[in-house]
């Protein structure tokens, strides 16, 4: 497009999908060039799995007198998904994961990892532990992915390691179980990932490992479903309390410059907050009196919530 090789003069139809995680990644500026070549006069539809005020602002700058269209609840996760946290130690988490899919027999369960090199780090792991695992991320090329895809839905691969980008888009018939090895610092990527499984009335289960260091993502997270997510110890992989938090090194967004670090030597704002000890209010407050033991099989009671998907749209239909 910048070749001006292609032309969009006769485009009728505008369709933005993902819409939130193209903000996320800084595409704001890439889509303005497109409008400016586009029809004045067109149709537009804008799709998004959660809609925040930053994505009502986008609708109301790029569409024109919008009909907002709801399928769900926003910023939910699908009933269908019984939701769960593991505690456990950062250095313990591949052992725990590890454990839960040989002890509960999971055949099919789709991973995700804050990074591509992490991805690739914990399938090398699996491997060593007896488990087929296969990545799928934006450095494999599209046929890796696709066999990977492909080995994963058959059954030749157990655990499929993914990205939050690169499973964008992942549909698997009747995936049972979800597990984020690393919770997402952007909450709304959580209800992303747990929506691969329950879909279509099927049940499906979402289990979080979360170590110390990301007792602030969780409190995010809840914020945003407006729920407790159950926390369950595992026998054998109880927390050290005596572990302190730890910041974790975030990725840029596309276009975003990093932050400067203080002359005084401190930490960045909302980044005390993840160093604390795990003894502190602020970080455990409330999982003490929702903590329970089990062997790492499902509890007979979680906590359920629902998927959704919103659609800001001129005349448009929503998906779901």
């Amino acid at each position: 497009m910048n070749q001006r090789a292609l032309s969009l003069s006769q485009i009728e139809v505008l369709v933005l999908d993902e819409a939130d995680r193209m903000l996320d990644m800084g595409f704001i500026h890439d889509i303005r060039k497109i409008l400016a070549m586009l029809p004045a006069r067109r149709q537009n539809l804008l799709f998004s799995a959660t809609f925040s005020a930053e994505i009502k602002a986008l609708a109301d700058r790029l569409l024109h007198q919008p009909v907002l269209i709801e399928v769900a609840r926003r910023n939910a996760a699908a009933d269908t998904v019984t939701q769960l946290v593991h505690p456990v130690d950062r250095n313990r988490k591949r052992e725990l994961l590890s454990h839960l899919i040989g002890a509960g027999d999971w055949r099919q369960v789709l991973i995700f990892t804050r990074t591509k090199h992490g991805a690739n780090r914990l399938v090398e792991q699996l491997l060593q532990d007896g488990i087929t695992a296969a990545a799928i991320h934006g450095n494999k090329s599209q046929g890796a992915r696709t066999k990977a895809l492909e080995d994963f839905k058959r059954g030749a691969v157990r655990a499929l390691v993914a990205t939050d980008i690169a499973a964008r888009g992942i549909d698997i018939d009747q995936l049972p179980r979800v597990v984020n090895y690393e919770l997402p610092n952007v909450p709304e990527d959580y209800v992303h990932r747990i929506g691969r499984t329950g879909r279509a009335q099927s049940e499906g289960i979402a289990v979080s490992l979360v170590c110390v260091d990301e007792h602030k993502f969780l409190r995010d997270i809840e914020r945003l479903v407006k729920r407790s997510i159950e926390k369950v110890v595992v026998d054998g992989f109880e927390p050290d309390p005596s572990i302190r938090a730890e910041p974790i090194q975030l990725r840029q967004p596309r276009g975003a410059h990093p932050a400067k670090a203080p002359r005084n030597g401190n930490a960045p704002a909302g980044q005390k907050r993840r160093e604390g000890s795990p003894g502190n209010g602020r970080h455990g407050g409330g999982q003490k009196s929702s903590e329970r033991r089990n062997d790492g099989n499902l509890p007979p009671r979680a906590n359920r919530s629902g998927q959704r998907r919103s659609t800001a749209a001129r005349g448009s239909a929503g998906r779901g």
